[in-house]
């Protein structure tokens, strides 16, 4: 049975975390579920945390010193379990170490620490990534909240729904390539402005944003509702579900997965970042359900 910590404003707003990954399992907002269930028929998770990579690494593996070693899609840490360093009625905190089980994968000393705190109509995420070794540090963070499709009535197809971003983007993303490696070429979708209106037949692979303009987007209905995601220091955003499942992910990334055919350092993966000896890195988000 998975461990469960429940947090819960004054408003009612509330949500559940389970240690395991310090993934989200759900959200409440007067009494209604934002967060996607978990249905294995479609997508057995939730909302994981992707760390020390986001995405597929070349060969599955990654290379320190020449020296490679096994690295899963979105890394491990979201299948690891955390302990709770701080827990209060509205906010907990959760902590990943390195241990010898990360060590296998991922050769260096870290602490993860995912603080989680629930507010009126809202969920918030406040991330730092500590690096306590003597050698930098290379990392890369990523969240994955899955929603309701519909979650305000309506249909998925037909432009019921769409996603705004906070500025415009370019409407050209990277095509995805064998084993979830990105590939050079680009794909056009139908993104006028700041407004992508929703159709499942998007969604034969995810839609990746690199460097995009937006710290911001709302999943919204007109009229009906919307599910606002703010972001601190993520550069890259995302887009994805299944033609077939009734869910839709807003993803925000510091990396992103490796280009096909890089056989490089780990360090020297694409938008990869370093942690001197000693730093602290910080990142947050914020889940809103607006009106």
């Amino acid at each position: 049975m998975r461990e469960i910590i429940t947090l819960r404003a004054q408003d009612g707003t509330e949500a559940a975390l389970a240690l395991t990954g310090a993934e989200p399992i759900s959200w409440q907002v007067e009494g209604r579920q934002y967060l996607w269930d978990g249905d294995p028929e479609h997508w057995n998770r939730h909302a994981p945390w992707l760390f020390p990579v986001v995405g597929a690494s070349a060969g599955g593996v990654v290379r320190v010193g020449g020296k490679e070693f096994p690295m899963a899609q979105h890394g491990f840490a979201r299948d690891l379990p955390f302990t709770v360093v701080a827990q209060e009625a509205e906010s907990a905190t959760l902590r990943l170490a390195d241990g010898p089980e990360t060590r296998a994968h991922y050769p260096f000393a870290f602490r993860l620490d995912i603080t989680a705190r629930v507010r009126p109509r809202g969920l918030d995420f406040a991330i730092a990534i500590t690096n306590p070794g003597d050698v930098p540090l290379p990392y890369a963070i990523g969240f994955h909240p899955a929603f309701p499709w519909p979650f305000a009535g309506g249909a998925r197809a037909g432009g019921d729904y769409a996603v705004v971003f906070e500025m415009p983007e370019r409407a050209m993303v990277p095509e995805v390539g064998a084993g979830g490696l990105l590939v050079r070429t680009e794909r056009a979708i139908p993104l006028e402005g700041d407004t992508l209106r929703l159709d499942p037949a998007l969604f034969q692979e995810a839609l990746v944003f690199r460097e995009a303009r937006s710290r911001s987007l709302r999943f919204t209905r007109p009229g009906h509702g919307t599910i606002h995601m703010g972001t601190d220091d993520f550069p890259h955003l995302a887009v994805w579900t299944k033609p077939t499942a009734p869910f839709l992910s807003l993803e925000c990334w510091t990396g992103h997965a490796d280009w096909a055919g890089f056989a490089g350092e780990f360090a020297a993966r694409d938008s990869q970042r370093s942690l001197a000896p000693g730093a602290t890195a910080r990142h947050g988000v914020r889940l809103s359900v607006e009106a």
